[in-house]
């Protein structure tokens, strides 16, 4: 299995001014594919669990009650397989205590932490990039074999994940041995909201 990446030469221009000639530059981007629909993720699902259709759908249907549930009461909440999520914010920062109000709240987000094993996979998994010249044409075609996987907990990037996604000791669980300068401790928001 591979991911299929574009590369299309396009004409970039840096300021406004008209005599700007602009320059040419190969532009990636991943090829997107069909959004699967709910139904047929619980098909898929059910075929290869060997349970029934109606008995995932409700399984699907509850985990994600449970998950709407917890992230909303604040908890960072753990997605099978996949990693987990939590609550997040943008706001602005004000000096003085009294300034502080709901509405430098910019914006509410929703952070998705990616199991060791998930971003081992997509960091293993090949990359074909086809390239096209300005006229549409293809060019050439480059197949990578591994990457590095962008860790958005950790501000310098590359994948810092090692020790892997461990429980805390007695507490709501959390990463303490997986994502240096991200979630040490479960529901801390880090510094997700101090307007960075």
């Amino acid at each position: 299995m591979a991911l299929r990446v574009k590369a299309v030469e396009r004409l970039l221009k840096f300021t406004n001014k008209p005599n700007d000639p602009g320059v040419y530059r190969y532009v990636m981007k991943p090829e997107m594919y069909s959004t699967l629909t709910q139904a047929k993720v619980i098909k898929e699902a059910a075929l290869r669990s060997g349970v029934s259709q109606g008995v995932m759908k409700a399984c699907w249907d509850a985990a994600g009650e449970v998950i709407k549930a917890w992230a909303t009461e604040g908890h960072s909440v753990a997605l099978p397989g996949l990693g987990s999520m939590r609550f997040g914010l943008r706001s602005k920062a004000v000096e003085n205590v009294n300034d502080v109000k709901a509405g430098l709240i910019e914006s509410r987000r929703i952070i998705f932490t990616p199991s060791v094993d998930l971003k081992d996979e997509l960091a293993s998994t090949a990359i074909v990039i086809t390239c096209y010249d300005r006229n549409g044409k293809e060019v050439k075609r480059v197949t990578s074999t591994a990457g590095e996987v962008e860790d958005p907990e950790n501000e310098n990037g590359g994948n810092t994940n090692q020790g892997g996604n461990q429980p805390s000791n007695g507490g709501n669980g959390g990463n303490t041995g997986g994502n240096q300068g991200g979630n040490t401790g479960g529901n801390g928001d880090d510094d997700e909201s101090y307007g960075d």
